[in-house]
């Protein structure tokens, strides 16, 4: 139970909102772009949390909850991107040009503020009154209280926003001479085996080294596992037997069967990995639902006093929030299908639209907030709820619109299933996020429904900046698979989530998917939950192979998959190597900084040379001509990379040193 506090401390300020606000836009424009290379987020709590430690130390009356408002707000950034899992789907199936911008923050906020209503019932049973872990929650709390708790704490918490900085710097260098054509963007190698091919490739990325470090070593291990299943089995085994012209190189030959054939295997393997990683935490999860109806019920018959750290936003406005949100939904859902081949369908279709907004939003919430405190929001398999939830959504909009015909209709209800999807995935991600916050909360003494307000803040800068960012992308690269009119670069970003649910929708309605690859993706997937299951049981409990983590790997292309294996190796030999120190801890929380910067700076980068390709209408702006070969450019990107990372690294353990000292 949370140590009750008599006086009011300093909470929601003007400057605490400010910050929060500003980190919030920052990160949420890093994340859009990152989702959309890689298809993966980054929790953004801790490294909010440090910055406005060090910002508001400048203030004698700051306090630990204040501090903790600021990284509530902005922790939206780090789950509200999520949503670019699905809308660039509207892009590749031709639906829309352009993003708009009124209705994607419409379906961006509406998700996110019920995320919030939805959610808060939950919290006593859940958080207050609960053993879940909620390892991100109690890690933002221990930096929280570190940071606040002593002199040496606010010193390492201007240490922590100096990582940030140089992490940043960092990336951004190393990203800049990339786009400079300085180096290679890629290092890469791809080679005969037999009469097939295969080969590994690794992109030029500081941003996926810090997500490495980030996931740590066990999904490490999962990725690089997905990486020999990929491209040590599949890839040259499929090739093999498909016989190419001596002309085509094996990169193409590799490339192509992996894109064509193998991704679909493992979309199929993270199908299966997610469903019954969902289905075997239904029973914890039921209970943990009974559990917070139960505690709602005690605390309506108690109807005392609350103590301050118990107090949550009225029940009576949850539920009139709820209902005013569903307005607007059906608002924004009808709008969507005006002028449209759907538009006589218009009534019915808003009305499934909005039913399951509300239903399977309110599922998808308590779902994603109990696994947030059973393995952590960042490990929380959303990529299940959203294969759920598109599944579900086709399925509905199929129903009501199989009895019309013409060559739109098809298009208008998977355009349609996505926009619902997006809105229910913003609300599971943002249940998903508030349960973790409220823990951070609860140790650090804070009051809920202030936290539940910020929050809400939060999610309206977030999605702001979401429909911009994701525009801005749109016209100065495109995405893999749309018919990107108007796109400047000629290297479209991978959007691979959204490629994976827009199939799927597609091929739930159309009736087109190769249900043969996706069926030996399952298998493979089923044999990889078994796999994970014996090696807990013979391991008690301390190595697993994480089957999602192995999905994404043979899913993604091994550009992504391998930097972000080799930061997690990198991150677990630097926290293996300190961890001896009286100075470790602060080491790894210095490291994990750094990565956090890593991934901030590379990603600002990007979106800022997207702004500079379409004002200049050129594809490469900073390009500069050079003599480096291919190789040559490849060997400066490894040493370049090698340099930094070893660097900070090292900087990380001599300021924790110094700290401790």
């Amino acid at each position: 139970m949370a140590t009750v506090s008599l006086a009011e401390p300093k909470e929601i300020t003007v400057r605490g909102i400010v910050l929060g606000v500003i980190i919030t836009l920052i990160f949420t424009a890093a994340q859009v772009y990152l989702g959309l290379k890689v298809g993966l987020t980054f929790a953004t709590s801790i490294p909010a949390a440090v910055i406005s430690m060090a910002l508001l130390s400048a203030f004698k009356s700051a306090t630990i909850q204040e501090n903790n408002i600021v990284q509530t707000i902005a922790s939206a950034a780090g789950t509200l991107a999520s949503v670019i899992f699905v809308l660039p789907g509207l892009l590749m199936i031709g639906w829309w040009a352009h993003v708009p911008f009124w209705p994607t923050f419409g379906c961006c906020a509406i998700g996110g503020v019920l995320g919030v209503m939805y959610t808060m019932p939950l919290r006593r049973a859940l958080v207050s009154q609960s053993d879940l872990p909620y390892p991100e929650g109690v890690a933002a709390a221990e930096v929280l209280k570190v940071g606040m708790s002593s002199r040496s704490g606010a010193a390492e918490g201007k240490a922590g926003l100096w990582a940030v900085i140089w992490g940043s710097l960092a990336s951004s260098l190393f990203a800049a001479f990339a786009a400079a054509k300085l180096m290679a963007g890629e290092v890469a190698i791809y080679f005969r085996t037999g009469s097939g091919a295969t080969g590994i490739g690794a992109s030029s990325s500081l941003a996926l080294i810090g997500a490495g470090h980030l996931m740590g070593i066990t999904v490490g291990i999962a990725m690089l596992a997905g990486l020999v299943i990929a491209w040590g089995v599949l890839v040259p085994w499929m090739t093999s037997g498909i016989p190419v012209a001596d002309t085509v190189s094996a990169a193409d030959q590799a490339l192509g069967v992996w894109s064509r054939q193998v991704r679909m295997i493992g979309a199929g393997v993270i199908g299966a990995a997610a469903l019954i990683t969902l289905a075997s935490l239904a029973k914890p999860v039921i209970g943990g639902l009974r559990s917070a109806m139960a505690a709602s019920r005690h605390s309506s018959a108690t109807d005392g006093a609350l103590p301050r750290s118990e107090r949550d936003l009225p029940i009576f406005l949850v539920g009139l929030v709820t209902l005013i949100s569903m307005v607007p939904a059906g608002w924004l859902l009808s709008e969507f299908l005006q002028g449209g081949p759907l538009a006589s369908l218009s009534v019915p279709l808003v009305a499934v639209g909005v039913g399951y907004i509300l239903i399977a939003g309110m599922f998808a919430a308590a779902v994603c907030g109990y696994m947030a405190g059973l393995i952590g929001s960042s490990n929380s398999p959303v990529s299940g709820i959203a294969i759920l939830t598109i599944l579900g959504a086709s399925l509905s909009v199929g129903m009501v619109g199989r009895h019309l015909i013409g060559p739109d209709v098809a298009q208008a209800l998977v355009a349609f299933a996505l926009f619902v999807t997006t809105v229910v995935l913003a609300v599971a991600v943002i249940g998903n996020d508030n349960l973790q916050d409220l823990k951070t909360g609860q140790l650090v003494d804070a009051t809920p429904w202030k936290q539940q307000v910020g929050l809400i803040i939060g999610v309206f800068a977030g999605s702001a900046v979401v429909p911009p960012v994701l525009e801005l992308l749109n016209r100065a690269n495109g995405f893999a698979g749309a018919p990107n009119i108007g796109a400047i670069s000629s290297t479209p970003l991978a959007a691979p989530q959204a490629t994976l649910i827009s199939t799927l929708a597609k091929g739930v309605i159309g009736g087109d998917l190769p249900w043969y690859l996706l069926g030996y993706g399952a298998a493979i997937g089923v044999a990889l939950v078994l796999v994970d299951y014996l090696l807990k049981k013979s391991s008690a409990g301390k190595y697993s192979l994480p089957p999602l983590g192995v999905g994404l790997a043979i899913y993604l292309p091994s550009a992504v998959t391998l930097p972000v294996v080799v930061g997690a190796v990198g991150g677990y030999l630097f926290e293996r190597a300190v961890s001896s120190h009286s100075w470790g801890e602060a080491a790894k929380r210095m490291g994990v900084l750094v990565m956090s910067g890593f991934i901030v700076g590379e990603s600002l980068f990007n979106v800022a040379l997207a702004g500079l390709i379409v004002s200049s209408g050129k594809g490469e702006p900073l390009a500069i001509a050079n003599g480096l070969s291919e190789h040559q450019g490849m060997l400066v990107a490894l040493v370049l990379g090698a340099a930094l990372l070893g660097s900070l690294y090292r900087w990380s353990a001599r300021n924790a040193r110094r700290v401790e000292i």
